[in-house]
């Protein structure tokens, strides 16, 4: 059994009313699994659990909203994936571009800036794919 980071994409949605903006939550959660394939179901039903999870006093921007479970963004392997995870492992990563250094900079402090997400190859993606 290998140890996997799965990104889950949840967002919030207003129970009533039309929504312009949409705040969207990118929850890295480990899993346990023989398989990608296997890590992507445990996943899925991780994110369809915290769904289920309905909260009526849940409010985003004064709108009384729901947490909606969106899907799996990736799954990735950590780097030591028999042993626990431990202080220094890493447990996932994001690969972007963005145009300049100075984004970089902005990036860092958080600062607004336009990236392209590239996490993987299209060979990975296909092998995922596969494997789900």
């Amino acid at each position: 059994m290998n140890w996997y980071a799965a990104h889950l994409i949840e967002y919030f949605k207003y129970r009533k009313g039309k929504q312009k903006l949409f705040t969207v939550w990118e929850n890295i959660v480990l899993v346990r699994a023989k398989n990608f394939r296997e890590a992507h179901t445990k996943a899925k039903r991780i994110g369809k659990e915290n769904e289920a999870h309905d909260d009526k006093s849940l409010t985003v921007d004064g709108h009384s909203a729901k947490l909606v479970f969106a899907g799996v963004r990736k799954i990735v392997e950590c780097v030591d994936p028999e042993s626990w995870p431990r202080e220094g492992t890493e447990v996932s990563y994001t690969e972007m571009q963005v145009r300049s250094e100075d984004a970089i900079r902005k990036l860092v402090v958080g600062e607004f800036v336009s990236v392209t997400i590239a996490d993987f190859d299209p060979d990975e993606l296909k092998k995922q794919k596969n494997e789900r």
